[in-house]
């Protein structure tokens, strides 16, 4: 399971948990700070003997000394409401006892029942019922209530002067029993809606989390632009693109993107944009999609790399080119094959020196015509590479060997060097043909070099290097070099080198030409990723050359 799973799957299941955190600790804290005010402002009458009757018309010590001991109290239980410091359920039961016991005991102090501060019990008993989990409201107000009754009768045995007030009691009690039933019932849909809330709003991060991720996995510049031009979301790939740009600088378009600002404006105009745009160092072809309607409209900009389009559209051509011409190819062979027969028993007959000409000419086009079939067949092995893990010690060794053997030159013509014990994960048949086509071009453009053509070969871990003597590749063909049928060689086909690259890129390597003091030469570099088996292989020593 990756990581975005995990985080989707904990967060949808700890939406409850979430949301009961928020509604007993929030409201807590709420209630202590009520709970410090009112003993704060109780605290401030009795030291500014400020009281009016009936606040502690009965036993003003009582009161006098109940007030600041709520006070204190009150002080560290906001404190550690707000820090979190004890155990929930232990704050909440310590806080609301001790609140029915300052209470009981100011409604005391005060005369009873009938000096007033019997509602604030239906405060007290409110929030328990929204702090208490399950039925703890009711409990409180059933223990309210039963201190109520205990204080009148305990006001009657006193004080027998005082007459009891059983009847507004019994009332104060009814209803503080419906005040927790009515709490209790919001708190349980003010719980469920939150939780709900919670569920929602972490559903929305998490889709939130999922488009982000998205964004960032896929290749296509991706920026939206709200309806003033400022620039809300960016990913990688269009933060390459566009210059990395600075926070500071993405505020608005404009200040990203002079160009990519004209072309939306343009679009937003009515006109199509289907050109490249140059931004920075970079061609993209934008591609704008409105969202939303009214003065809230956004925009969507797609910026996808005109370099890699061109060459995907280059690739199709190449792909549906291949597919014409091997099919075209295969149709030619056998008629090829007939003229090419019949050519050599021409040549066995009797025939003048003019007539033995026409058919030398025949059969040369015939080999030429047959060359250049192999070549675009071979372009139909790309879908059936078989990679394995191959030393290039001994395959470079036996392929020197067949191509001084094939074109009779001596053996100081071709030097193989070795800079390490080379083992790369490739096909053998494709490699063999890639660096056989190399060494190949470079004996026959060597040809003409002073002292004849020099081969050198260089095998390392990263790739392979081809290079030679001859006058090097003329500055005209260099940007069309691995194009196909390209080539300054007379009678040359130009698909070699096609061939080559076609066959290294299905193997995830790289072929190009490098710049070299004198000659030609090229660079095979293979995928270090891919190199996944690396097999022992015997030290043939640095710069090993065999003459």
């Amino acid at each position: 399971m990756s990581a975005v799973d995990s985080y989707l799957l904990g967060g949808t299941a700890g939406a409850t948990e979430l949301a009961n955190e928020t509604n007993a600790w929030r409201p807590l804290h709420f209630y202590s700070i009520y709970r410090l005010t009112l003993a704060g402002l109780l605290a401030f009458l009795v030291l500014t003997g400020n009281l009016s009757s009936p606040f502690g018309s009965l036993e003003p010590q009582v009161f006098y000394w109940t007030c600041l001991a709520y006070l204190v109290f009150a002080l560290p239980a906001g404190f550690a409401s707000r820090l979190h410091l004890f155990p929930y359920n232990l704050q909440v039961v310590t806080a609301l006892g001790v609140d029915l016991l300052a209470l009981t005991l100011l409604i005391h102090a005060s005369g009873g029942i009938n000096s007033g501060l019997g509602m604030l019990l239906l405060v007290t008993v409110a929030a328990g019922s929204l702090l208490l989990p399950n039925r703890g409201g009711i409990a409180l107000a059933a223990a309210a209530a039963l201190m109520l009754l205990l204080e009148q009768t305990h006001l009657v045995l006193a004080y027998p002067k005082l007459s009891a007030n059983f009847p507004q009691s019994a009332m104060l009690g009814a209803a503080l029993f419906a005040t927790s039933a009515l709490a209790h019932v919001l708190a349980s849909r003010l719980r469920v809606s939150e939780a709900v809330a919670a569920q929602r709003g972490l559903d929305l991060a998490n889709i939130a989390q999922l488009t982000r991720f998205a964004l960032q996995q896929i290749p296509v510049g991706v920026v939206a632009v709200d309806a003033q031009d400022r620039v809300r979301l960016m990913n990688d790939s269009a933060w390459r693109v566009l210059g990395r740009p600075s926070p500071s600088e993405k505020n608005r378009l404009v200040q990203v993107s002079k160009a990519l600002d004209d072309s939306l404006q343009a679009w937003r105009g009515g006109r199509r944009v289907f050109d490249p745009l140059r931004v920075g160092e970079s061609e993209v072809l934008p591609r704008f999609v409105g969202i939303g309607t009214g003065q809230y409209a956004g925009t969507v900009v797609f910026l996808e790399d005109a370099a890699a389009t061109a060459r995907q559209v280059q690739q199709l051509k190449l792909a549906a080119l291949g597919r014409l011409t091997a099919s075209i190819a295969h149709e030619i062979r056998n008629p090829l094959g007939a003229i090419s027969h019949s050519g050599q028993l021409l040549a066995e007959s009797e025939l003048g020196e003019q007539d033995r000409r026409l058919v030398e000419i025949i059969l040369n086009h015939a080999h030429r015509v047959n060359h250049i079939i192999e070549s675009v067949l071979q372009l139909g092995r790309r879908d059936k590479t078989r990679p394995s893990s191959v030393r290039l010690g001994p395959l470079l060794e036996e392929l020197r060997s067949e191509l001084l053997a094939v074109t009779g030159l001596p053996a100081e013509s071709v030097h193989l060097e070795f800079l390490e014990p080379a083992t790369t994960w490739f096909d053998a048949v494709h490699l063999h043909q890639i660096v056989w086509n190399l060494c190949q071009n470079a004996v026959e453009h060597a040809a003409v070099a002073q002292g004849g053509p020099r081969v050198t070969i260089t095998a390392s871990e990263r790739g392979i290097e081809v290079c030679d003597n001859g006058p090097g590749v003329p500055p005209e063909l260099l940007p069309n070099l691995f194009e196909p049928f390209v080539t300054s060689k007379q009678g040359g086909t130009g698909l070699g080198l096609f061939v080559s690259r076609e066959l290294a890129e299905c193997n995830q390597a790289q072929l190009e030409h490098i710049e070299h003091e004198s000659g030609t030469c090229f660079r095979l570099s293979f995928d270090q990723s891919a190199a996944a088996v690396r097999e022992p292989e015997e030290f043939m020593g640095e710069q090993v050359k065999h003459a």
